[in-house]
């Protein structure tokens, strides 16, 4: 009798300690897109608007009052063999006022390769307040073999950004997303 409900009790804490497990791993599972989620919705983690171009107001006034330092770094992932660089490493800009910026792209291969460039923007605080018009981060930048390209990114600051902010750094981190990507021939078609 005492074996039988200790077995009893020992398959009721197995059963116990397995739906926990099954529970943490949900919750884990969940937490990504909850946490992207909510980043995009408060504009915070250094998010922006990465997918998605934005008009330009046209009651917005330039504040010649102030200016903010941009500062651009960029680096490509480990597994990605291209060179990738800011073709000015800052700017200075009025909120309200339109400027752009280009970014050079080299692939080292002998291969057509796709990429995708991540944005990243410290303080997380300007994040809402940076908004991109056009950025080759919006889309999958293929390249030929050996190729080389100037890629445009075109911004302004809201001028509503906090007096606060006086620096900006937006990060780029350049992907190799070629095998997601049907490469075979689109590459070469889209860049030529």
């Amino acid at each position: 009798m005492a074996d039988e409900q200790l077995t009893r009790r020992t398959r009721l804490s197995v059963a116990k300690l397995l739906v926990v497990c099954v529970c943490m791993f949900g919750f884990a599972y969940a937490l990504v897109p909850l946490y992207d989620v909510i980043c995009e919705a408060l504009g915070i983690n250094g998010r922006t608007n990465s997918v998605a171009i934005v008009d330009v107001p046209e009651d917005m006034v330039k504040d010649e009052d102030r200016t903010v330092l941009v500062q651009f770094v960029t680096r490509a992932a480990k597994d990605m063999p291209w060179d990738f660089e800011p073709m000015e490493r800052s700017v200075r800009v009025h909120p309200g006022e339109i400027k752009a910026v280009n970014f050079r792209v080299r692939n080292r291969t002998g291969e057509d390769m796709v990429g995708q460039a991540i944005p990243s923007l410290v303080p997380g605080q300007a994040a809402s307040h940076f908004k991109k018009t056009q950025c080759f981060c919006f889309d999958q930048q293929p390249l030929m073999a050996n190729g080389e390209e100037v890629m445009p990114m075109i911004f302004y600051l809201d001028p509503a950004i906090p007096r606060s902010v006086n620096t900006i750094t937006l990060s780029y981190t350049l992907y190799d997303i070629t095998e997601r990507t049907s490469v075979g021939g689109v590459a070469a078609r889209q860049t030529r």
